[in-house]
């Protein structure tokens, strides 16, 4: 499903691992073991720049394995957008999926939380990118229509469009890679 040009363009970044430092194979289960990565705040910051929305898509399952509550999930991200507030940036959405099924359409590598978002808030697929650390996130964002890019684990095969090898090096793909658009007016 891609977009026509008459919606906004997006950056999609999943959460864990992209936005906060990766718990490994387990689950940031408290608010107070969600670490915020510097590296995302310089890339948020050329997003907003470049005239693009930025929005979180994140699979938490562990809230449908008991591992932590969907309140403790909304906690964290209350913390994180404070935190970004106090940088001067915002997010346009945080769009979670809890479920434990891999059917559940919203589940990555299903596409939809990307799709419910640009139909929520009018962005343009087509001019939107999916920025992830793992191929479930690749494959959400080819699957709604977007460009993507893998971050780290060099060498591994990947269906992204690029490839950057770890978060110190994503700001400054951004700003070589993301077109300018200038940002509507307050209030559009």
């Amino acid at each position: 499903m891609n977009g026509t040009n008459s919606g906004r363009p997006c950056v999609f970044f999943d959460r864990d691992g992209i936005v906060n430092r990766s718990p490994g194979p387990g689950y940031v289960e408290r608010v107070e073991d969600f670490h915020l990565l510097p590296e995302f705040v310089e890339a948020l910051r050329v997003v907003r720049a470049r005239g693009y929305e930025a929005v979180i898509v994140t699979n938490q399952r562990g809230v449908a394995l008991g591992r932590m509550s969907a309140e403790t999930v909304q906690s964290m991200h209350d913390e994180l957008a404070r935190r970004l507030r106090a940088e001067g940036l915002d997010l346009l959405d945080i769009r979670v999926c809890t479920a434990n099924d891999n059917r559940h359409p919203d589940r990555k590598p299903n596409p939809g939380m990307l799709l419910a978002a640009a139909r929520r808030h009018g962005l343009d697929l087509g001019r939107s990118w999916m920025v992830g650390d793992h191929e479930r996130d690749i494959e959400a964002g080819r699957r709604a229509g977007c460009r993507t890019v893998r971050v780290g684990e060099p060498g591994q095969p990947s269906a992204a469009d690029f490839r950057v090898d770890d978060m110190r090096g994503l700001a400054a793909f951004l700003e070589s890679h993301l077109q300018g658009f200038p940002r509507p007016p307050a209030g559009c």
